[in-house]
């Protein structure tokens, strides 16, 4: 489970102290990457840091983007724990990944995350030329609570018709706030990713007052997802948000939205950005860049 050396569950944890943790449990490995840039840009809230990859493969001209949010529960996480995963996914795919330091809860609640994640995609779509993106070819990814900010702003360009988001790859997103499905049941304790893990993270996101049904917080409730980017949906084996990402999976389809769904069997939360698993997990992340690709090719 999350939880300190001594065995203190993340829940029990200030966010401050927790956010330590969590930095402090990324698993250093080295992946080699053509160029990185750390850049800040304007956001509703304040200026938002982003970093900029560029696959070691790259050539002279524009590369599409991929725009990507990290997991943490909307409360930890930040650029440095995904660091190596975005190195992967922007070698794998030939694209260029930029990485959204988005504001966290609780000192910011929903939908300070929404908003700036939006605004990044809108600030890659305005100024990516600049920096070598192919600004028509602008695809958004996460895992967890970034896939749950991915599957969100796609909803949001859809209603505010535009930016213009031409494929999201969701990683065991969250899509709803309801912990009482078969997989929370089965996986709730002890994988990793727990049930009063996951409250924990809704609790600080949504506060006291906040509406934990709106889509803006649970995409899987949105009334029509019609007209959606196509999706590449991921979900582990062993996890509490399986079924969630599964649901969300088939409601896009059921929409009429291209999706491929890949469920790994026998993984845990997280397998995408843990050192110890990136070996089994290789081909999956390959195969999810791939999938990428093709989709802003």
């Amino acid at each position: 489970m999350l939880a300190q050396a001594d065995g203190t569950p993340i829940s029990d944890m200030a966010p401050t102290d927790a956010r330590a943790m969590y930095l402090a449990m990324k698993d250093a490995y080295e992946v080699s990457i053509g160029k990185v840039e750390d850049l800040t840009i304007p956001g509703p809230g304040g200026e938002i840091a982003l970093r900029l990859y560029t696959p070691v493969a790259a050539g002279g001209g524009a590369l599409p983007a991929l725009v990507f949010f990290h997991g943490g529960g909307w409360v930890i996480g930040d650029l440095d724990t995904h660091d190596a995963l975005c190195r992967t996914l922007a070698n794998e795919s030939g694209c260029k990944v930029v990485a959204v330091d988005y504001r966290l809860a609780p000192e910011h609640r929903c939908p300070a995350a929404v908003e700036d994640a939006y605004a990044a995609i809108c600030w890659v779509e305005k100024a990516g030329a600049s920096h070598g993106i192919d600004v028509n070819a602008i695809g958004v990814a996460g895992d967890s609570a970034g896939g749950n900010l991915a599957a969100v702003v796609c909803q949001m360009a859809k209603a505010k018709k535009g930016p213009d988001i031409r494929h999201q790859l969701l990683i065991y997103p969250v899509t709803d706030t309801k912990t009482d499905t078969p997989s929370y049941q089965a996986f709730g304790e002890g994988f990793f990713l727990e049930k009063r893990t996951m409250e924990w993270f809704i609790d600080h996101y949504v506060g006291p007052d906040g509406d934990r049904a709106d889509p803006v917080v649970a995409p899987l409730n949105a009334e029509n997802l019609k007209g959606l980017p196509p999706a590449y949906v991921v979900t582990a084996g062993h996890d509490v948000l399986k079924d969630e990402g599964a649901a969300y999976a088939r409601r896009l389809e059921e929409a009429g939205v291209d999706v491929t769904y890949v469920e790994c069997a026998g993984m845990i939360h997280g397998f995408f950005n843990i050192k110890a698993m990136v070996e089994a997990a290789r081909g999956d992340v390959a195969r999810a860049a791939k999938a990428v690709a093709e989709a802003l090719a």
